[in-house]
């Protein structure tokens, strides 16, 4: 094992974590926070050698934790989630210097979240097992048996909390997993490995490689001894996963990009709407669910784009770390030529800047809560994900209008509608999208289903439906009377 990497005072390995052991690599890359641009150290490549132990560790432990009950593996998963809450401290200061996430949304909302990830589907596993159907014919028992080996690709913006997301389910049904974090924001998931050891995780059930997705990732998801991929991140990424995946038969599940529309109609509750606006520069807008584009009643636009106004000028942008920031930086550098290409592009296009439109004087990867106006439907601005603190605004005069120009875009993940309750309901149910909030925005339950349609992903993930993707769905069948055989039956 190499020398642990020193992070703010915490000591997190940047070796690969491999049937129960950190395993060095001869190839590394350099880690930088998007703080302030320093190095946090050199983190171990996954190279073919790595992928193929991690694969060859997850199989031999398949069966072993595959054949314990739902009981018993809760057990090990309620320990796992303890280990997490022990070190909630060091989570919270390696996610927000390794990927600029703010320190107190880590700890008021990422770290128990991430704990609940791996509690409730431990719990929910116990309520699948051997769910009976009674029919005229015969008794049926619904089984979900446990895959195999699952990969779990998980992006930058939220590695902690969508890493457990999905790691939850995962191994609640039984199958043993490996991990590819994200190359920008690796230490959380490498510290997990270290709670899974001592919770007692059986060795190979866990497995961490780090790595860029064109090496690592790619190995790993080509390869046939996979069961399941579960994968957030980008479309072009997805395409080439569904692609070796669909050559080798492995399901997919794909949470991507958002285009989402924030509606505000007429008979909407405008300072309440302007409040949850500015909500979506949270986490410097790099939020795949958040209402990107907002549709606002033209009867309304002058007061609303006022209000929100007042309200994104009081947010504080600064160092994550401190309490008080409310935005923090963009990931990485190339992140951020990205979006300043897209506000550039915009602006030449003919965009109106109504506020922001520059990076902010508080550091390199900061850049300013940005609103364009005079945007057209077909521009890229308004079709294209920007993953910045960049939105766009346009205007409707009536509920046809606002529905056609809400799914005028080739994504479907979420939504946010503000209006009258019953009003914006109507409307929220005409929106093509995998989820849309009324009137509210965050609101998410683990039981919920998550996922969007279109470009957006395939897949939904929560409650029965992560299940139903990490596990064998099997129906055993008993007659209720002796069967007599006959070619006429199907």
């Amino acid at each position: 094992m190499t020398q642990a990497l020193d992070v703010a005072g915490i000591q997190v390995s940047p070796d690969h974590y491999i049937a129960g052991k950190r395993i060095i690599s001869p190839e590394t890359f350099e880690l930088f926070s998007p703080i302030d641009q320093r190095s946090l150290g050199r983190i171990s490549e996954g190279l073919d050698e790595h992928v193929d132990a991690a694969l060859a560790a997850a199989d031999d432990a398949f069966p072993a934790w595959s054949c314990l009950s739902a009981t018993e593996r809760k057990v090990y998963l309620d320990r796992f989630a303890a280990e997490i809450g022990k070190r909630a401290d060091e989570f919270c200061q390696l996610e927000s210097n390794d990927a600029g996430v703010l320190l107190s949304r880590m700890r008021h909302g990422v770290v128990p979240r991430s704990m609940l990830n791996i509690t409730y589907f431990a719990e929910h596993a116990l309520k699948l097992q051997d769910r009976p159907i009674d029919t005229d014919q015969a008794h049926h028992i619904v089984r979900h048996d446990p895959a195999g080996i699952a990969a779990i690709i998980t992006p930058w913006n939220a590695p902690l909390m969508l890493g457990t997301w999905k790691l939850g389910p995962a191994l609640a049904a039984g199958n043993t997993v490996i991990i590819k974090p994200p190359e920008w924001a690796p230490l959380t998931m490498s510290l997990l490995a270290d709670c899974a050891d001592a919770a007692g995780l059986p060795s190979g059930v866990l497995n961490i490689v780090h790595g860029h997705g064109t090496i690592t990732g790619a190995r790993l998801v080509s390869d046939p001894r996979l069961a399941r991929i579960s994968f957030t991140g980008s479309v072009p990424t997805a395409r080439k996963i569904a692609q070796v995946a669909g050559a080798n038969l492995v399901p997919v599940s794909l949470e991507l990009g958002g285009k989402s529309p924030f509606i505000v109609l007429e008979d909407a509750d405008i300072d309440s709407a302007a409040a949850t606006g500015a909500l979506m520069y949270r986490n410097a807008g790099q939020v795949c669910l958040a209402g990107t584009r907002f549709l606002v009643h033209e009867q309304v636009a002058e007061r609303f784009t006022a209000a929100m106004r007042e309200y994104v000028e009081r947010l504080r942008i600064g160092d994550p770390r401190d309490e008080a920031t409310e935005i923090g930086p963009i990931i990485h550098p190339r992140q951020v030529e990205r979006v300043s290409d897209f506000v550039d592009r915009a602006v030449e296009n003919g965009a109106k800047v109504l506020w922001g439109g520059k990076p902010h004087s508080f550091g390199a990867q900061y850049y300013c809560p940005t609103m364009l106006a005079a945007v057209e439907q077909d521009d890229e601005i308004v079709q294209n994900e920007v993953f910045g603190p960049v939105l766009t605004l346009q205007t409707f005069a009536n509920d046809e209008e606002a529905v056609a120009m809400a799914n005028g875009t080739d994504y479907g993940l979420g939504g946010v509608c503000y209006g009258a309750t019953g009003h914006a309901t109507e409307i929220a149910k005409q929106v093509r999208t995998g989820f849309i909030w009324v009137n509210s925005f965050g609101i998410r339950d683990l039981a919920a289903p998550f996922g969007g349609i279109k470009r957006s992903g395939i897949g939904r993930e929560g409650g029965d439906w992560s299940f139903e993707f990490f596990s064998d769905v099997k129906d055993v069948v008993v007659p209720k009377k002796p069967f007599k055989a006959s070619f006429s039956q199907r």
